[in-house]
């Protein structure tokens, strides 16, 4: 596969690979690939868990317990 880009594009990739975060361009465009994958996919989850009916655990001692383990460093 080739991918053509405008030179502000081909600049900011080549950057990259030159700031020594990745070996290659293709490096940087898979890892492109596979965030933008990862964002479609927690995006579908967020709107499956909006329209999902609430769960019955969810209750305040749910967040307050939740609250309690962030605060003491448990999670």
């Amino acid at each position: 596969m080739n991918i053509s880009l405008p030179e502000a594009l081909k600049a900011h990739v080549d950057e990259q690979v030159a700031s020594g975060s990745y070996g290659t361009s293709s490096e940087y465009v898979r890892e492109l690939i596979r965030k933008d994958r990862d964002v479609k996919k927690l995006r579908m989850l967020l709107l499956e868990g909006g329209a999902s009916e609430p769960d019955s655990t969810s209750n305040d001692a749910f967040f307050a317990q939740l609250k309690a383990q962030i605060a003491s460093g448990d999670v």
